[in-house]
């Protein structure tokens, strides 16, 4: 596989899972009110694992990444998981909510919005710094192009 290749990849990936985990963000978002879910109680939080995997081969298959030693191997990162978060829901007095327990208490998702929306510039800016590398290494091949013709 060409280094052009391998950096187009790898960029892709680290698009691919930040455009993931902005998903879950924003289903962390719009779910911050939800007391009730199919599964019974409120909304849990979800957070994406990542993993650094080796770059998805090329269309046919054929392409390998390029690994010259185990200690310069090429990675990329793909989601592997998502975790619901553990922590319990955040309990609010409310007699006459059709939720409430028998104690006149709902319970509503512990999402904190300005976590959610700091997550979500992080996730935001990594997306973008790999569109950058993907343009910068595009620009790159053009450049080559011209001077070889």
């Amino acid at each position: 596989m060409s280094g052009f290749d391998n950096m187009m990849r790898i960029s892709a990936g680290g698009m691919a899972a930040q455009r993931f985990r902005l998903n879950v963000i924003s289903s962390n978002l719009a779910n911050q009110n939800t007391t009730r879910t199919p599964e019974g109680g409120p909304y849990r939080r979800k957070d994406v694992v990542f993993a650094a995997t080796p770059p998805e081969p090329g269309p046919d298959g054929g392409d390998k990444p390029v690994t010259n030693s185990p200690e310069n191997r090429t990675m990329s990162v793909k989601v592997v998981e998502i975790v619901t978060d553990p922590t319990p829901p955040v309990r609010k007095y409310q007699p006459g909510h059709p939720d409430a327990d028998a104690d006149g208490y709902v319970s509503y998702p512990n999402i904190n919005t300005f976590e959610e929306m700091v997550n979500m510039l992080s996730a935001t800016r990594s997306y973008e710094a790999n569109a950058t590398i993907m343009k910068n290494a595009k620009e790159m091949a053009d450049k080559t192009i011209d001077l070889l013709k």
